[in-house]
């Protein structure tokens, strides 16, 4: 709902604005109304308009460009400047053909071990998926996801047939924080036969959580095939 007091301050637009981002009103990459729409709907001036949203760019929700306007950010810069990479870019700019199949998906009580990793209630019911990446008909990467269905309810009716869960979300909700973890495991007899590679070899593994405002997103844990290599600007 629109504020209409003439005392209303930037905090007041800041928490306005992160509410329709939030609630999903302003979707990811949606432009914003410009500062002389908002500054009439707020009944304020542009000053306090421009410092709200200057703000909010500031903290990574929003992007603004000279005579491009403000949109809302698929991942906040300043709380992850490690930038969330699609598999599909990743093969692409090795020159490969990317494809993608589901291996399964489905709703579930969130098992003890996510409960404790990502401090959930317990029984909290959570999307967990499987799915494989190719570079053609050659194994890039077998992911492994839980999406948190209270921070994502649109989850449930998500359609994970025809596109990647980490793809998905990023078009669909802002992170606000990540956490990065990478590893050496060891393939087991499902792992390796996903990635066509002998049991018990090395893999090269990312564990990956997000954060919305405090809430836990996801997790997912991702095994890569032999010879990936990543690469990543900070």
């Amino acid at each position: 709902m629109a504020q209409t007091s003439d005392t209303t301050s930037y905090k007041d637009i800041k928490l306005t604005v992160l509410e329709r981002i939030r609630s999903g009103q302003w979707q990811p990459d949606s432009l914003l109304p410009n500062e002389e729409a908002l500054a009439v709907e707020f009944s304020c001036t542009r000053t306090t308009v421009n410092r709200a949203l200057r703000e909010l760019a500031d903290e990574g929700y929003l992007e603004r460009r000279r005579k491009a306007g403000t949109r809302v950010l698929s991942a906040p810069q300043r709380q992850a400047r490690f930038t969330i990479p699609m598999v599909r870019d990743e093969v692409e700019a090795l020159g490969g053909t990317y494809r993608y199949a589901l291996v399964s998906a489905g709703s579930e009580p969130a098992p003890e071990w996510l409960n404790a990793r990502l401090a959930l209630n317990p029984n909290q019911s959570v999307m967990h998926v499987r799915c494989m990446h190719f570079n053609g008909n050659t194994p890039f990467q077998y992911e492994d996801r839980w999406i948190v269905t209270a921070s994502v309810p649109q989850v449930e009716q998500a359609d994970f047939s025809q596109i990647g869960p980490n793809e998905w979300l990023i078009q669909t909700v802002p992170f606000t924080n990540v956490e990065l973890s990478f590893m050496a495991s060891r393939a087991d007899a499902t792992l390796a036969g996903f990635l066509d590679m002998p049991v018990g070899d090395p893999v090269f593994t990312g564990e990956r959580i997000t954060w919305l405002q405090g809430q836990p997103v996801t997790f997912a844990k991702m095994f890569f095939a032999a010879g990936y290599r990543m690469t990543t600007e900070f």
